[in-house]
């Protein structure tokens, strides 16, 4: 296993917070429902402005993406023109690729002025409560197992394939991605959720515990696992999984020492 992060430092100012969320999915499971969701986001990010000075969206913003030169996906101007306003009132936005949205390019780099980052990055946050270290990232394909999804990364990730792609109309292309979508696990929230496995079987928790053997960490932050999850991997680190939006509209808080996971609830009326 690769232990070669990419590393990133925040200096975080009095007062300041950075904020976590992930897995959005957009676009499912109904055009109505992603809207209404849409919405809750929105109202999140409104209510955590007087604070915030990064806001890390941890992938799978949007159940599909892609970039065409001159087209990308229809909708999503809520979030858009939101994350646009956030931006320029001076908020830096932080964005991961995940395994829905791994075809984004430089469209949100360019409007938002927010780096994408497609593997885990090691962030180390200096406020005036100290140092701490945390890995962030989506959470696919990382460790044991899953060797199907890995391979299928790959040939994804290629340009090569992604260039073939960007050959068929727009029109084509999306359609083709809104039926491969109805087959994702939220386009299926009630055929099952998702469930605990257990320490020693779940492999973003062992992927943790590889890394903070030889590269410790404060905090490893994930999404991907659709489950909200706070567990020890050490007596002085922590592997938090961010859940998602559809059914669970959980996200993270870090003021600069401890880091907490709480559910937005959005004002009555």
């Amino acid at each position: 296993m690769s232990l070669q992060f990419q590393q990133k430092s925040i200096t975080l100012a009095p007062g300041r917070r950075i904020y976590f969320a992930s897995d959005f999915h957009l676009g499912v499971p109904t055009a109505a429902a992603s809207r209404e969701r849409e919405k809750r986001i929105v109202a999140w990010l409104d209510s955590i402005r007087h604070d915030a000075q990064t806001i890390f969206l941890v992938g799978d913003i949007f159940d599909f993406w892609f970039e065409y030169h001159r087209a990308i996906p229809k909708g999503f101007v809520r979030l858009l023109g939101k994350l646009a306003e956030l931006a320029d009132e001076g908020i830096e936005l932080i964005i991961f690729t995940g395994n829905h949205d791994m075809w984004m390019s430089g469209y949100l780099t360019e409007e938002l002025g927010a780096p994408i980052y497609r593997n885990p990055v090691s962030f180390t946050v200096r406020s005036p409560s100290g140092e701490k270290k945390l890995l962030v990232g989506h959470g696919d394909g990382l460790g044991p197992g899953d060797d199907t999804y890995k391979f299928l990364k790959r040939v994804f990730e290629n340009s090569f394939f992604q260039g073939l792609f960007r050959i068929v109309h727009p029109d084509v292309g999306m359609w083709i991605a809104s039926e491969w979508s109805k087959r994702s696990r939220l386009a299926n929230v009630n055929k099952g959720e998702e469930r605990f496995l257990g320490a020693d079987n779940e492999w973003l928790f062992q992927y943790c515990r590889e890394v903070e053997a030889s590269l410790p960490h404060d905090f490893y932050i994930f999404g991907h696992r659709h489950l909200v999850l706070d567990m020890h991997v050490s007596a002085r680190s922590r592997y938090i999984n961010l859940g998602e939006w559809v059914t669970q509209q959980h996200y993270a808080v870090f003021d600069g020492n401890e880091l907490q996971l709480r559910r937005f609830e959005p004002a009555a009326g």
